[in-house]
């Protein structure tokens, strides 16, 4: 019972208690190098949410601990991510109104709040919610949130202040603003490039961040370049700064419980992304309701422990990877370094310029900017290419949340387009006895006599009527006049939803005014006990259940071969030899 509930709820914990020596250390190594990464991104990325650089440490330690023992992922790296922080920011920071304080009280409690949607969606068994947000949208959605984090870094990165707020105003304003450059500012964001593209190209696997981040902090130190006008993050003092609550508004909280449920279904989907990946790559599966529910206490704890909003991390994956990380010790040994940090030698961050933040945020963001892939899009599908290209439009023009839902209702839309008119075939037979969709071949024929048609989507209440109007359209518009309709019931009749009963009882009348006989193939048990359940005893009489299309060819056939009426006794026989009869065994001629 005990390692039923380790391995059910602590995934993570229960590989870690079988732990294999030999991964010791590839695990510490990974770890270290994962640590050198997340400790200046992390910065960055609190910085990004409006929030003192510590907060982005204090998202780190705990949370990545969490994750490690709840986590079905060996390689998933969390932490503060660009999606995440960039949605934080777009909620908490007209709410806080440039209260720096209250900024941190929001994120903290928008943090909670998406950890509690994140459990509710586990204890639900939602993990089926990481195909909502589709590939177009996300496309779309990193895409603009890459260039709101740009151009919201430039003010940084070139010294100027803007007055402009929104997106579009900053973009037009950028000329004018441009003119008003801090040259010392823009040099020391140039060498930070400088360094972090070298070190990217002559060192791949040193940590740039690290290294670039170090060498500004070092040159603000030893030239005292604060006096220049050059910019620092500052703040940090000899003690842990602790966030005060009695002035904290509760009523708030309201207009974070939607943000935080789109911010939660975010993050789950960019973690579900990151972790399939990697997964694959290694040769295990990931369980998505565990990931889920690891997700949810992972954000709990980074706001107990005064963080904000944290994700899985592609990024900090890939070098967890490229280290050969074996297994979630590469977590906890990341965070035991980075709590080392926060704990003895938080004195010196304070000389971390802001431009060289600014640049090393926007270097970690570039590589989401991925234009060529919605370009391919246009040419390998039109519907996906207009969903990618809305989303990044929205992201842009009306901000990140407005922005998401309606790229999610588009893509709620689009797929409720295809439901409700989806493709349908005609079927017929080849000279072999094979049935393939009209138009395949031209060996592909017409059954004289026969119309098989298939609807491909799941009959409901909301396209039954469509349905109904196509096949009486069709009985009607055919050059023969059928005397049998044949449904592939197989791909249309998914439940047993009343509307749609009541409307193949109506379709089977309108058909016997044509003198056509309406037959069901596939399913044969769900659909009488479906269709006994939901009619008096005996309306079903007229309408025929049969296993699959080449039996109800059968059927047809020997129906027909005695030019007569099948009473109820023959109709009896012919389909108790269904189950003597092999599934596949293709007509006897047409």
């Amino acid at each position: 019972m005990k390692w039923k509930f380790i391995n059910g709820w602590m995934p993570g914990l229960a590989l870690l208690m079988g732990y294999q020596r030999e991964w010791l250390t590839s695990d510490i190594r990974a770890g270290l190098s994962v640590a050198a990464v997340a400790l200046p991104v992390a910065i960055a990325y609190a910085d990004l949410a409006g929030v003192g650089a510590i907060v982005g440490l204090y998202s780190c330690v705990f949370p990545m601990i969490a994750y490690a023992l709840f986590g079905s992922s060996r390689q998933v790296i969390v932490g503060p991510d660009t999606a995440t922080c960039a949605v934080i920011a777009a909620v908490v920071t007209p709410l806080a109104a440039g209260n720096a304080e209250l900024q941190w009280q929001l994120c903290i409690m928008m943090t909670l709040m998406t950890g509690g949607w994140c459990l509710i969606a586990s204890r639900f068994r939602l993990g089926a919610l990481a195909d909502l947000l589709s590939r177009p949208i996300l496309t779309g959605l990193l895409n603009g949130l890459t260039i709101t984090i740009i151009v919201d870094q430039l003010g940084k990165i070139f010294g100027f202040q803007t007055k402009a707020r929104e997106l579009i105003e900053r973009l037009l304003s950028l000329p004018h603003d441009l003119l008003g450059s801090h040259w010392p500012t823009m040099l020391l964001s140039l060498l930070t490039l400088v360094v972090l593209i070298g070190v990217r190209r002559l060192r791949p696997s040193w940590p740039a961040p690290l290294i670039a981040m170090c060498l500004a902090m070092l040159l603000v130190w030893l030239f005292e370049l604060p006096r220049h006008g050059i910019r620092t993050i500052g703040g940090f003092s000899d003690g842990l700064p602790i966030v005060q609550w009695p002035s904290f508004q509760p009523g708030l909280l309201r207009d974070l419980v939607i943000p935080s449920l789109n911010l939660a279904l975010i993050s789950f989907v960019s973690l579900m992304l990151t972790a399939r990946s990697f997964a694959a790559k290694n040769g295990y599966e990931v369980n998505a309701d565990a990931e889920f529910r690891a997700l949810g206490v992972a954000n709990i704890v980074s706001g107990l422990s005064q963080g904000f909003a944290i994700s899985g991390t592609s990024s900090r994956t890939a070098v967890n990877d490229a280290n050969g990380g074996k297994s979630q010790l590469v977590s906890i040994v990341a965070a035991v370094v980075i709590g080392v940090v926060v704990l003895f030698f938080t004195s010196p961050l304070q000389y971390i310029p802001v431009s060289a933040l600014g640049v090393v945020l926007v270097y970690a963001s570039w590589s989401l900017l991925d234009f060529r892939t919605i370009i391919q899009l246009r040419r390998r599908n039109p519907p996906a290419f207009r969903l990618a290209l809305f989303t990044f439009a929205s992201v842009m023009l009306v901000g990140v949340m407005p922005g998401i839902g309606l790229a999610v209702l588009l893509g709620l839309l689009q797929f409720l387009r295809t439901v409700f008119r989806p493709t349908e075939q005609l079927l017929g037979v080849n000279e072999e006895g094979m049935i393939h969709s009209l138009g395949n071949g031209a060996q592909v024929k017409a059954v004289e006599g026969v119309l098989m048609y298939r609807f491909n989507s799941p009959l409901t209440y909301f396209n039954v009527s469509y349905f109904k109007r196509r096949v009486l359209n069709l009985v009607d518009g055919m050059p023969f006049q059928p005397r049998w309709v044949v449904i592939d019931a197989v791909a249309s009749f998914t439940y047993p939803d009343i509307s749609v009963i009541s409307a193949i009882d109506e379709l089977k009348r309108d058909l016997k005014q044509r003198n056509v006989k309406l037959v069901l193939a596939g399913r044969r048990t769900d659909l009488k006990r479906w269709f006994s359940a939901n009619r008096a005893k005996g309306e079903e009489k007229g309408l025929l259940f049969v296993s699959d299309l080449y039996l109800a060819l059968k059927f047809i056939q020997s129906s027909e071969c005695v030019n007569c009426e099948p009473s109820p006794a023959s109709e009896t026989k012919v389909l108790a030899l269904e189950d003597k009869s092999a599934p596949h065994q293709p007509p006897i001629g047409s």
